[in-house]
């Protein structure tokens, strides 16, 4: 586990004493400090690579608002620092007797699938479903992987071999009920990528052009694939097995379904900010 020689964690560049329990998650470095405008006071303010840090206070409760790039790839080194900043000692390498459980909430723009997510709806992952493979790679995952609802995905989807092994995951539920109790909540697909995974295409054709509709198409005991992203899967799986609550909540500004696209969304996401910020 790499350490900076000012003592700081590799990637993040942050220290334990710089890290929050509540962290407000996205993708964006640039949304930061947005989210950091509706703090009373800022204590900290990092930037590494795409890593934006900036640690505050709101409304009385210390937040950590943190950028984390695109991608499960990267969700892989943010909760692994995150939680290494709470649960190991950074000198001894050794993990502290003591647990310090993170609450995680990212928030994102998204797009829809369904008729019920058209755009300006705000969508909370209860279930994420990676095709990123990441959550393979660690030990008792099987924990925390619903193996019901990835068989009757894989039956009803027809999906080849030859792609990546998707996996299913739930978010924390009291936190998804606390933050996301008047949005709309559905299972999530965290896309390996922007465009040929999820169905898009410039020049290069698809593989599987139908896949979008096999999927939208999908219901398990009455829930739906509600929207793509790319980073849920990753965040509730690694919080799971590390034992932290997190969710994702998104903006749908792309309606797949609708085949629409709103890019002038700023006051839509203002106030999903100052949602989240008020509810974790």
């Amino acid at each position: 586990m790499p350490v900076n020689d000012d003592g700081s964690i590799f990637h993040l560049h942050l220290k334990p004493e710089q890290l929050a329990d509540k962290v407000v998650m996205m993708g964006d470095p640039e949304r930061v400090p947005k989210v950091a405008s509706y703090f009373d006071s800022i204590e900290f303010d990092q930037q590494n690579r795409e890593f934006r840090t900036i640690t505050g206070t709101y409304g009385g409760k210390r937040i950590t608002a943190l950028s984390h790039g695109i991608g499960c790839d990267n969700i892989d080194i943010v909760m692994t620092e995150l939680d290494a900043l709470a649960n190991i000692d950074l000198q001894t390498r050794e993990v502290k007797k003591n647990f310090r459980q993170l609450t995680l909430v990212r928030i994102g723009t998204s797009g829809g699938l369904q008729p019920f997510c058209p755009i300006g709806t705000f969508v909370v992952s209860e279930i994420s479903m990676g095709m990123d493979g990441l959550i393979f790679f660690y030990e008792n995952n099987e924990q925390i992987i619903d193996d019901d609802l990835y068989h009757h995905f894989m039956e009803h989807t027809h999906w080849n071999n030859s792609l990546a092994k998707p996996y299913f995951v739930f978010s924390d539920e009291e936190l998804t009920d606390r933050i996301g109790f008047d949005m709309k909540k559905g299972i999530t697909i965290s896309a390996s990528g922007f465009y040929g995974p999820q169905g898009r295409y410039v020049r290069l054709g698809l593989s599987h052009p139908d896949m979008n509709k096999r999927i939208e198409s999908f219901d398990y005991n009455g829930l739906k694939i509600a929207n793509y992203e790319m980073e849920s899967a990753a965040l509730a799986g690694l919080a799971g097995l590390m034992g932290h609550k997190a969710m994702t909540a998104c903006l749908i500004i792309a309606g797949r379904y609708s085949g629409g696209m709103n890019t002038d969304y700023k006051n839509s996401f203002d106030e999903l900010i100052q949602k989240v910020l008020d509810r974790i």
